[in-house]
């Protein structure tokens, strides 16, 4: 594998998936968001990229498959613009041995503190305290078990070292229609700071 292949794989590793998955080579693909596309690290790419538009559906979907009830309501445009602007906050990460976050509503940002650009390059692990890390990985493994939780309640962390408590969260696993595996995404929409 060539050096820029390992690279995009390492910076873009969702990119890299995709590519693969549809025949694409990584390198015409990342040349073609970094020379004709540019666009600031902190912007959301969302609205501009296919990749995202597919992420909103797969999230709904997997959702939707193992909740038995949808997400968000999807009009004619996808879910979207819904999922990226809802009240509620919304993440997920990747299948990497160390999982990125892939995805964070503005809500979820707002809560970490992080712009877009930092956001999707944190590994999800950093979310929560050293100390809570443990605790968050019997949680993931519970989730890779049963295919989601509903009853998650954790302590997490923003960028400045606000904690903040959330409540509830849904955890599921990412999964197509086709029983691929894509990550694990949570949405919270209870959460309060501790002092």
């Amino acid at each position: 594998m060539s050096e820029l292949i390992l690279v995009t794989h390492r910076i873009f590793p969702s990119l890299a998936i995709v590519c693969e998955n549809h025949g694409i080579s990584p390198i015409i693909t990342y040349n073609r968001l970094l020379c004709e596309n540019p666009m600031p690290a902190s912007s959301p790419p969302l609205f501009t990229d296919d990749f995202y538009a597919k992420h909103a559906l797969l999230l709904c979907e997997s959702y939707q498959r193992f909740l038995g009830k949808p997400l968000v309501t999807v009009d004619l445009d996808g879910p979207l613009k819904a999922l990226f602007e809802a009240s509620f906050a919304l993440v997920s990460h990747g299948t990497e041995n160390d999982p990125i976050f892939n995805f964070g509503n503005q809500t979820a940002l707002t809560l970490f503190e992080l712009t877009w650009g930092e956001f999707t390059a944190l590994p999800s692990r950093k979310s929560a305290e050293p100390i809570n890390r443990e605790e968050r990985q019997r949680l993931l493994d519970r989730v890779t078990s049963h295919g989601y939780i509903g009853d998650y309640t954790g302590i997490r962390i923003s960028s400045s070292g606000k904690r903040f408590l959330i409540e509830n969260a849904i955890v599921w696993d990412l999964v197509d229609h086709l029983g691929g595996y894509h990550g694990q995404a949570a949405v919270f929409n209870k959460w309060s700071f501790l002092s």
